[in-house]
Order: structure tokens, then C-alpha cells, then sequence
């Protein structure tokens, strides 16, 4: 099957639609044989502004709404066979600052998503982690990793009822919303100085097309339970700041400065934990962790992975 043959006449809902890459996946999902594609976001000026840039595409719905409210989720999954589970208050410092809002949403929020979705039946659920789930150190990373072992327990849960649910764990995405790209080509057009938190903090990056790829791959893929990692190169963020200074600068000479780490951040992310390499399978392109509750069983062999096999890690 080819990737994108996976959604052939499929209803599919976007939670956070109008984010960076839940409005990614619906122009990706324009580009398939989906019948109908629902927008579900709480701004409604983030939802004029794509329905303008998608020309009021007959195909998508906008719903206004937020995943903390389960009777209009349950609304708004009626008919749906497929959610892509993007919603989520991702921001490390509003986040540490607010931390039983980050709970509400990314927690209790994907809690409300998993009911409503076993409740209408749904095929699918692919719901958006973060590299800060792993060994979390902030709010938002401790919040994400309750999210992803609400969605591998939902697959305990459903009975005879066919829904799935997996996820997939994103490094830092450039050009996304928020993104520190954007503070530092603001800062670079002003002249600088360009400012990075610590000389030593590194990070994975990943590109919003690459992004809604992981999650398409892992719809295809999935048979419940996994978290699907794209394979991602570690960069120190004062390699990247340098690139951006002499990509955008003018050749202007712009500093840099040190003003160290905000509260929840670490030094160093991780794309999985020491305990996760024991069950994990990869692919020339992703990583694969099985979810350790239902292993051993003949569904999660690299035979149902194409072209996948038990990871080989090098430290």
C-alpha cells in the first residue's frame, strides 16, 4: 500500500489543525483520496487564516474546540475514522510556569481523545510526543510522557472495539510555530546579538515535511502501542545559530551571547530511554519501540515492520 493509499475515502479529524504541523498534515491530507478532513482547534483566527490559505476547501470542516471539553470532542468525532492527535501546550517555560494547565491539556486532554474515539469507533489514533518525553526533566516532557503511556494503555483497553492508538516522538521541528529560528532570524535582521541558552546544549531536528512523513508512516505501520521515532541528527544549537548567521546575516557580523538555561530545560535530549533499546526495532529511517506490556507477541516481529529489524545501537 502505498502511504498515502491509507486514507481512500477516510473521514480524518486533526486535532490542534491550525498548529504548525496539524495544518501541515490537512494540506498533506488534500493531496490523497480522503473524503472529508475536520479542523479541530480552540483559535478561531488560526482557523480563518487556513481556510483562507486552503481557498475554503469544500473537503474540510472547521470546528472550534478544545480537547479539554469531551462533549464537543465527542461532536466532533462522530463519522471519524482517523485522528491525528496534534493538540498540545508545548512551550517549556508556559509550561514549567503553568503546570497543571500543561496537565489538563497534553494528560487529560489525550485522555478525553482516547474515550471519545473508542466510544465512535475510530480505526486509528496517532498522537504527537516530544523528545522531552524521555527521561523528563520539565513539565512539558513529564506531561508528554503520561501522554504517551495513556495512548499505549488505550490499546488495553478497547475490547472488541477496533480502535488503535500509537504515537510518534518529534526532536525539535525548525519552521514550526515557536520554533527558535524564528527569534533568531528576528535577531540576526536586528543586528543581534543572536542569543543561545548554553555553548554546550544539543538537539535533535527534524523538518515539518519529514515530520508529517513519521506520521503517515506510522499510520500504515501501526498496530498498536508503538511510539515511531524518525532517525534525527544531534546538533550543538551554537552550530546552528552559526549557520543561520552566515546564511541570513549579509555578511554583517552579528554576536552571539549565553544566557543560559530557562527553567525544565536540559543540556542534552534523548530519542529514547536505556530501558526502550530492548524492545525497539528500526528501519533505514525510524525507530520502532514496542510496547513492553505486550511483548512477547507474534504481531510486534520485525516480519510485521517492513523492512525493519531489532535496532543496533552504537554509543
Amino acid at each position: 500500500m502505498h502511504m498515502t493509499d491509507q486514507f481512500k475515502n477516510k473521514n480524518i479529524i486533526v486535532t490542534g489543525g491550525t498548529g504548525s504541523i496539524g495544518s501541515e498534515i490537512v494540506r498533506q491530507l488534500l493531496k490523497t483520496d480522503a473524503a472529508r478532513i475536520r479542523v479541530y482547534s480552540r483559535d478561531e483566527h488560526k482557523q480563518h487564516e487556513l481556510r483562507q490559505d486552503l481557498e475554503a476547501n469544500p473537503r474540510v470542516a472547521f470546528l472550534l474546540g478544545d480537547i479539554r471539553d469531551k462533549d464537543r470532542l465527542d461532536f466532533a468525532f462522530q463519522g471519524i475514522d482517523i485522528c491525528f492527535h496534534a493538540a498540545a501546550l508545548k512551550h517549556v517555560p508556559f509550561c514549567e510556569y503553568n503546570p497543571f494547565e500543561a496537565l489538563k491539556t497534553n494528560a487529560i486532554g489525550t485522555q478525553n481523545v482516547i474515550d471519545v474515539a473508542i466510544k465512535n469507533n475510530l480505526e486509528k489514533v496517532i498522537a504527537v510526543s516530544t523528545d522531552k518525553a524521555v527521561n523528563p526533566e520539565s513539565v512539558l516532557g513529564a506531561s508528554k510522557l503520561m501522554m504517551e503511556r495513556l495512548v499505549a494503555a488505550a490499546n488495553l483497553t478497547v475490547g472488541r472495539n477496533p480502535t488503535r492508538f500509537a504515537c510518534v516522538r518529534f526532536g525539535n521541528v525548525t519552521g514550526s510555530r515557536g520554533s527558535v529560528t524564528h527569534l533568531w532570524r528576528r535577531q540576526i535582521d536586528q543586528g543581534g546579538p543572536v542569543t543561545v541558552t548554553h555553548k554546550n546544549v544539543k538537539r535533535f531536528f527534524m523538518e515539518i515535511p519529514e515530520a508529517v512523513n513519521l506520521i503517515f508512516d506510522a499510520t500504515r505501520l501501526m498496530r498498536g502501542g508503538e511510539i515511531f521515532v524518525l532517525k534525527m541528527k544531534k546538533r550543538l544549537m551554537t552550530d546552528f545559530a552559526r549557520e543561520l548567521i552566515k546564511n541570513f546575516s549579509g555578511g554583517k557580523r552579528i554576536k552571539m551571547t549565553f544566557i543560559g538555561l530557562r527553567p525544565g530545560e536540559k543540556l542534552d535530549e534523548e530519542l529514547f530511554t536505556k530501558e526502550e533499546r530492548s524492545h525497539m526495532l528500526e528501519t533505514s529511517g525510524m525507530y520502532i519501540i514496542i510496547p513492553q506490556h505486550l511483548v512477547p507477541d507474534y504481531t510486534y516481529l520485525p516480519s510485521s515492520y517492513p523492512g525493519s529489524h531489532k535496532a543496533i545501537i552504537r554509543n
